[in-house]
């Protein structure tokens, strides 16, 4: 039998937190001296303890674990219950990260303000391309929103295209269009430039991307998660000089890479005199 140093030393708790889960009922001490009060616990409540670290570690009140220890929840369901929470938090983490990301892009373009260059925008004219494509829903334009979107679209228009056995005639082209709904979603199209008629039996569409007159252009180098900062510089750029957006703004991908930081991405926006 330990000693409640001893037993905090292997269960690696504090001494004050199996005090704590004595007054509260969730983990009694085998023996109590009645002399001195010092508490003694035997190796098998090590168990216990571990669960009840596991649950509270993954966001359980001492409440919630009290009631699933009482419920006598064996070892295999407790894994599950562990192992579902565990996924919660890996993507609750995600989520923040992608949002510190976000964050730290809006940092530095605070920081440009004024200072954006606009050596880099090059107005040129879009020839017609005939695509095929996938669409799907975001609810709006955040990078969080997007992002978990378009990846999956463009694997899936692989996939379906080698089934088809066309093979891609040019770079990955990315739109968004403002549904008209109003709620702010968006639509969000995955295109691939092919040479190929459209057919009845195919599970994509093949449209026809019309030519443009006057785009905007500018080439950003990394990540889509910092696609924000060139974005909002070609469209001060765009506004600066006198110009307004005509239609959808385009991605093209000119350069893919396994290492995002070696993406290489040319932003389109399609203009008119203002």
């Amino acid at each position: 039998m330990f000693s409640i140093g001893d037993f905090a030393r292997h269960g690696r708790v504090s001494v004050r937190m199996l005090r704590h889960y004595d007054a509260v009922g969730l983990l009694r001490p085998d023996r109590v001296d009645a002399a001195t009060g010092y508490r003694y616990y035997e190796a098998a409540r090590l168990a216990r303890l571990n669960r009840i670290v596991a649950l509270k570690d993954l966001g359980f009140t001492l409440e919630q674990v009290g009631r699933i220890l009482d419920e006598k929840v064996d070892s295999a369901e407790l894994r599950g219950m562990l192992t579902l929470r565990r996924a919660e938090l890996e993507q609750r983490i995600a989520e923040d990260r992608a949002r510190l990301v976000q964050v730290d892009t809006r940092l530095r373009i605070i920081e440009k303000e004024g200072l954006m260059p606009g050596q880099d925008v090059v107005v040129k004219s879009v020839p017609a391309v005939r695509v095929a494509e996938l669409t799907g829903a975001a609810e709006g334009f955040e990078p969080r929103s997007i992002g978990p979107v378009i990846g999956p679209l463009f694997e899936e228009l692989c996939r379906r295209l080698d089934r088809a056995g066309i093979t891609p005639v040019g770079p990955a082209i990315a739109y968004y269009e403002q549904r008209s709904e109003g709620d702010g979603s968006v639509v969000v199209h995955a295109a691939m430039p092919v040479s190929a008629e459209s057919d009845a039996s195919q599970d994509f569409s093949i449209v026809d991307l019309p030519a443009v007159a006057q785009a905007a252009t500018v080439v950003h180098r990394g990540s889509m998660d910092a696609v924000m900062e060139p974005w909002q510089a070609l469209g001060r750029w765009v506004d600066e000089n006198g110009y307004r957006s005509a239609g959808p703004a385009r991605e093209v991908t000119l350069e893919f890479t396994e290492d995002p930081s070696g993406w290489v991405t040319e932003l389109m926006e399609p203009i008119t005199a203002g």
